[in-house]
């Protein structure tokens, strides 16, 4: 058997076509143009490219975007006071701060900063509450993304027993929640598996869908995976060979019904469900 691989990118291209249209509708009706405003602080080159990938997703879709710059040795007070301004500012109507930032400032603080109806990553408690509830004001951009992978690529969520590999805020609990929730892309039975779980291989083997988010080259073997289970690699990890995700691809695409690449799987999806929020926001 060789996996079935998912393609993020052509995947992301129709989300993003059906975006555009969304967008020119909008404008049409309301005479304003969805915003998204990115702040990036310092000078990380993953940063920059991430960016300016949304950057020129934006255009693609005719949503306007801003890019705020601070130095890497800005304050925490520097920060803030843009956040705030950002806040204010009517013609914005989503506010992206690029992770990670300087070890000065503290991320948790400047990301319950943003205005809940602008916070386009959901990364705002208040937003993280109405998740949990079932409630959504925005979905997170990278579950939202593998929900949209699973679903538009006709792969079963209901009833299946959906395995994650990390706890992140980011990926691991959001997704675990959405994938768990009542209604469509949801009723999954959902274990989220982490650095202290007991005889892992023997809890990822019996994954319909196996999720890894952990940030570890490779860490997914082939003797780790269900015969068919659907394998989605979150992991984007630079080392000598390039960038390899969290599963040892060529191995366990022998095993797999279902893979993703890495890259050109999850990311580009991410990417797209940021611009949606943004428009949702517009909406909103």
């Amino acid at each position: 058997m060789t996996a079935t691989l998912l393609d993020g990118k052509a995947i992301s291209a129709q989300i993003q076509s059906e975006i555009a249209e969304e967008v020119a509708d909008f404008i049409q009706n309301n005479g304003a143009v969805p915003c998204l405003a990115a702040v990036l602080v310092g000078e990380d080159s993953a940063s920059k490219v991430y960016v300016r990938n949304k950057r020129r997703a934006c255009e693609r879709v005719g949503v306007e975007s801003q890019l705020h710059r601070l130095s890497a040795n800005a304050s925490q007070y520097d920060l803030l006071t843009l956040v705030a301004k950002l806040n204010k500012d009517h013609d914005v109507h989503g506010i992206l701060v690029q992770l990670p930032l300087p070890s000065q400032i503290d991320s948790r603080r400047v990301l319950h900063a943003v205005a809940p109806h602008k916070d386009v990553d959901a990364f705002h408690p208040e937003n993280v509450g109405l998740l949990v509830q079932g409630n959504p004001r925005f979905l997170p951009c990278t579950p939202h993304g593998i929900q949209q992978l699973l679903e538009r690529s006709n792969i079963e969520i209901a009833g299946r027993h959906v395995v994650i590999i990390g706890r992140s805020d980011i990926v691991g609990k959001p997704l675990a929640n959405m994938l768990m929730q009542r209604g469509p892309g949801g009723n999954a039975t959902v274990t989220v598996c982490h650095s202290r779980t007991h005889d892992l291989q023997s809890i990822t083997r019996q994954a319909d869908i196996l999720v890894a988010a952990i940030g570890q080259p490779r860490f997914i073997t082939a003797d780790m995976v269900k015969s068919g289970a659907a394998v989605i690699d979150v992991g984007i990890n630079r080392t000598e060979d390039g960038l390899v995700g969290d599963v040892d691809f060529d191995a366990v695409r022998e095993v797999a019904g279902h893979i993703t690449p890495v890259p050109g799987g999850v990311g580009p999806l991410t990417i797209a469900m940021l611009l949606y929020n943004t428009l949702s926001a517009a909406r909103q």
